[in-house]
């Protein structure tokens, strides 16, 4: 047995009580899986207590098949278990009456990165709304959050920047579970579906991912290891930016670049910054598609060397704002369209305020911009409390 058992396996062995005599649907992607590597759907499929009718899968598919940003992807109807599985990243990002029309429970398992960007779940927000309109019940199989349960980090969401890649006001480290911001959600935003969550056993906060001996699959195309969930909560930022965030190179988010950077000379202003637990690497790579593709650009290399110190958002922020000092008129923000919102920019929306980018426009310093936001992410932290569950 690993040291941790996800909700998954706890839901297995003790709680199918909940959805016993009733019809399930599932909310699955390439890290549903227990200890054994065994997938949700397969267990499910083949359990004889379940009535499996029903699955769905976020960004990327059930299997991981697609890319970032607006790629859908269309249903279909999986080839083993001949089971309609329906696209919530398609036509439509929450589910419908007809994906709900066999259902009377619906499991969600998907495994988070412990950013408020990830889509996962703002997908879990949106099948919540989903199941308490149409009279549904939502149980969330717990999984741990990659990056531990206790760093708060980043700017809190303005509520009128709302987006898939944030619905509600939280820091974007937010140092939670699934289950527990199912709570959060259900209960501080109204939502108020019928929720069940499931936790896990083992699991304590202070736990990085590759600390609980369960295996890591990677849950989208550009999340291949745990070193890429540490870094990310800073690294996204650039996703707003002509900055390349290393997409198309086999670390994405851990090498960054453009065609305008000096690696040498990037590497050693980075070093002299405040920026605990990271080597900073100069590096030169060509990535093979995405921003800059088939170009070879100059960049860096993160090189987290303690996990505990290292801080991605400001670590991040320190980045953008040396490519952008460095780049000059080169560099630029991002325009819209980026998930599903077309008129505010890219970065405005994922750090959840426009005041970031202003600041960064009036040349403020990294601590002072980094101040401006203390308060309302103390609130957060303050508030979070009353939804942790380990």
């Amino acid at each position: 047995m690993t040291l941790v058992q996800p909700g998954l396996e706890v839901f297995l062995q003790d709680q199918l009580d909940l959805i016993r005599g009733k019809r399930v649907g599932v909310i699955v992607h390439p890290s549903s899986i227990d200890s054994k590597w065994t997938h949700t759907l397969d267990l499910f499929f083949n359990h004889p207590a379940i009535e499996l009718t029903t699955v769905m899968g976020p960004q990327h598919g059930i299997r991981g098949e697609t890319q970032d940003n607006m790629i859908e992807w269309e249903d279909y109807k999986d080839p083993v278990s001949r089971l309609p599985v329906y696209s919530l990243y398609g036509e439509t990002r929450s589910p419908t009456e007809k994906m709900l029309s066999e259902v009377d429970v619906v499991v969600f398992d998907l495994q988070d990165t412990g950013a408020r960007y990830y889509t996962f779940i703002s997908t879990m927000a949106l099948a919540m709304k989903a199941c308490q309109q149409r009279g549904k019940s939502f149980i969330v199989l717990d999984r741990p959050n990659p990056i531990n349960g206790i760093d708060v980090e980043g700017t809190v969401l303005d509520p009128d920047f709302s987006s898939y890649v944030g619905l509600y006001p939280m820091a974007i480290r937010h140092g939670m579970t699934v289950g527990e911001l199912a709570l959060y959600y259900n209960t501080e935003f109204g939502i108020q579906c019928e929720l069940q969550v499931v936790p896990m056993r083992g699991w304590a906060r202070e736990m990085f991912f590759d600390e609980t001996e369960l295996p890591w699959v990677l849950p989208s195309p550009n999340m291949p290891s745990v070193d890429t969930a540490i870094v990310y909560p800073g690294m996204c930022l650039l996703e707003g930016t002509n900055v390349s965030e290393g997409r198309g190179t086999t670390r994405p988010f851990e090498i960054s670049g453009a065609p305008w950077i000096q690696p040498f000379k990037m590497a050693k202003r980075l070093g002299q910054m405040d920026l605990p637990g990271a080597v900073f690497r100069p590096t030169s790579f060509t990535p093979t598609f995405h921003k800059w593709s088939s170009q070879m650009i100059g960049g860096i290399q993160i090189h987290v060397v303690d996990r505990r110190a290292f801080r991605p958002f400001r670590t991040g922020l320190a980045l953008l704002i040396t490519y952008r000092e460095m780049g000059g008129d080169r560099f630029e923000w991002k325009e819209p369209p980026y998930e599903y919102e077309y008129e505010r920019l890219p970065f405005d929306i994922l750090c959840g305020t426009d005041e970031v980018r202003k600041q960064i426009e009036a040349e403020a310093s990294l601590e002072e911009i980094e101040h401006s936001w203390q308060d309302k992410l103390q609130q957060f932290r303050e508030i979070r409390q009353k939804y942790l569950l380990y």
